[in-house]
C-alpha cells in the first residue's frame, strides 16, 4: 500500500481506496446505466458536442463518454488516475485512447489540440484542495483550442437528498467559515477510508471557470431522476462554457 506521504497531488487516503476498489470497478458501468443524471450529463455533452472534433474527458472512470462519442467520430482521449478504471475503460471503449495522468497535474496531452473537454459526475469534487481544483480547471483549459468547449458537472452542496444536518451544516460554514465550506465526508460502500467530495453552489461553480479563463454559456440545474430541477431539489449543474 502506498503511504499517505507519498499520494499523488490532489488525493487523499479515502479517494486512493476509492479508485483502486475492485468491487467498485465490477459495477460501476451498471451503476451508471442505472443513474439517470449519468444519462442526462451524456446528453447534455451530445448537445454541446454537435459535430466530430477531439475530445478529452478528464477523469474519464470507464470510459463511458469516450464509448458513446468514438463510435460517432469523435476522436477521443480519456484521462484517469485509476488503472482497475482504465482498464474496464479499454474493453468499454475501444476506438478512444486511454491515458493514466493525474489530471491535477500536468496531462500529457498537446496544449491547444481539443475542440471539446468534460469533467462529469463528481469528478472534480472528488479532488482535495482548492488549489487542485483550480489546477485541473487550468490543465484543460490549456489542452483545449480557442473556442472549443468545455462541459463541467458539479455536485450542489444544499442538494436535499444530503440529509438535512449535512445541509445545515454546510449552510452555517458557508456563513462562518466560508473557507471550510463545500467539503462532506461520508463512509465509502467499497470499503477504505471515508470518502470527501467538494460539493459547490451555482455562484462558486461559475466563478471557478471564470477565474481559469473559461466563459459560462448555459447552467443546467438537475434533480438525481436527471430532469430539471431548482434550489435544494437539484442535485448540481451542467456548465457549458467555452475557452476565448
Amino acid at each position: 500500500m502506498i503511504p499517505d506521504w507519498q499520494l499523488p497531488a490532489g488525493v487523499d487516503r479515502g479517494l486512493w481506496d476509492y479508485l483502486h476498489a475492485a468491487d467498485m470497478v465490477a459495477g460501476y458501468d451498471e451503476m451508471m446505466r442505472a443513474s439517470a443524471l449519468a444519462r442526462a450529463d451524456v446528453t447534455f455533452c451530445a448537445r454541446a458536442f454537435p459535430s466530430p472534433g477531439r475530445l478529452l474527458d478528464i477523469g474519464c472512470g470507464t470510459g463511458r463518454l469516450c464509448a458513446y462519442f468514438a463510435p460517432k467520430g469523435y476522436e477521443c482521449v480519456g484521462v484517469d488516475l485509476s488503472d482497475e478504471m482504465l482498464a474496464q475503460a479499454r474493453a468499454n471503449g475501444p476506438g478512444a485512447t486511454f491515458v493514466k495522468a493525474n489530471i491535477a497535474e500536468p496531462l500529457p496531452v498537446p496544449d491547444g489540440s481539443f475542440d471539446y473537454g468534460a469533467c462529469l459526475f463528481s469528478t472534480l469534487g472528488m479532488v482535495r484542495g482548492a488549489e487542485h481544483r483550480t489546477r485541473v480547471l487550468l490543465n484543460a483549459f490549456r489542452a483545449l483550442r480557442p473556442g472549443a468547449t468545455f462541459v463541467l458537472h458539479a455536485h450542489n452542496r444544499y442538494y436535499r437528498g444530503l440529509g438535512r444536518k449535512r445541509v445545515w451544516g454546510q449552510w452555517l460554514k458557508s456563513l462562518l467559515a466560508p473557507a471550510r465550506a463545500g467539503e462532506i465526508t461520508m463512509p465509502q460502500a467499497y470499503g477504505g477510508a471515508p470518502l470527501t467530495l467538494y460539493h459547490y453552489t451555482r455562484r462558486i461553480a461559475e466563478r471557478l471557470l471564470d477565474s481559469c479563463g473559461f466563459r459560462v454559456q448555459e447552467v443546467l440545474a438537475l434533480g438525481a431522476d436527471g430532469e430539471p430541477a431548482r434550489g435544494s431539489r437539484a442535485y448540481g449543474w451542467l456548465v457549458r462554457s467555452t475557452r476565448p
